[in-house]
């Protein structure tokens, strides 16, 4: 090719790109996020020089109330999302422990793949099994927003091909969290499977240290410059491994949320 040719090649590509990148960064910094740490603040002064210790005693009340202001006007539907830091789910051991074939048919596909977290103190197989269960994200999330309660909506947070192939509408929690090896969250063991949402959404493991899972959604608008006031579970323990915990609350344009696409589209025109 000569240089004519690369030239005109590039100013091409530059035409092209550089509206639509311009169009998609506009696009993301429309969208309103609020990003709070809550890891450090909910301890109390007392523990903040032994965390662990905190969190593993099931006596000190794990209960947190946050205020946030609403930065600018978020239109509904709003997402909460939970995030965590320096927790690796790409782990090998850890995405390899699991049984798909017992998430979806039953206790009888208990798979030594699960190890260490396949059968419980008595010799009885755990649903589910493995680590990724084992280690189910706990922290629950409340919001009041003046004298208001504010609902989220926990329906619908994961994926519906998972909903309806990869967890059994017939298969439900049993010895989960029951033996003296415990690590995050329980399951109701009168739900299939199929319908326990937020263990759904945590098997779904993310390829970075630092991911955002989805809590639920507000289904009602939050006015700019308002107070928002945050009630938090602090049950889960990334102190272990110096995790960190944000809660997030964003809106979404078609581009989905916050994101550099439009930067990543500029990047080969510069």
């Amino acid at each position: 090719m000569t240089p004519g040719c690369l030239i005109a090649t590039f100013l091409i590509i530059g035409i092209i790109f550089v509206p639509f990148g311009l169009f998609c960064l506009q696009t993301s910094n429309h969208v309103a996020e609020i990003i709070r740490r809550y890891d450090v603040d909910c301890v109390p002064n007392s523990y903040r020089g032994n965390k662990q210790a905190y969190s593993k005693d099931s006596l000190i009340s794990k209960n947190c109330t946050l205020e946030v202001k609403v930065p600018d006007h978020m239109r509904a539907p709003i997402y909460v999302y939970y995030e965590l830091e320096n927790f690796y789910q790409n782990h090998r051991r850890y995405v390899k422990s699991r049984s798909n074939k017992q998430l979806c048919f039953g206790a009888k596909y208990t798979a030594e793949s699960c190890s260490p977290i396949q059968w419980d103190d008595n010799g009885f197989p755990i649903v589910p099994c493995g680590l990724i269960a084992w280690s189910l994200f706990n922290d629950p999330y409340g919001f009041t927003y003046g004298s208001k309660e504010i609902k989220v909506n926990r329906k619908n947070i994961s994926w519906k091909s998972d909903r309806e192939h990869k967890f059994g509408k017939n298969v439900f929690p049993s010895n989960f969290q029951n033996g003296s090896f415990i690590g995050g969250g329980k399951l109701d063991p009168t739900l299939p499977l199929s319908e326990q949402e937020d263990l759904i959404v945590w098997m779904r493991t993310s390829a970075l240290p630092k991911f955002r899972k989805l809590y639920g959604v507000i289904e009602e608008d939050l006015r700019v410059d308002k107070t928002m006031t945050i009630l938090i579970g602090n049950n889960y323990n990334t102190y272990t491994f110096g995790g960190k915990k944000n809660i997030v609350l964003s809106t979404a344009t078609w581009l989905g949320g916050k994101n550099d696409l439009g930067i990543l589209i500029l990047s080969p025109v510069r």
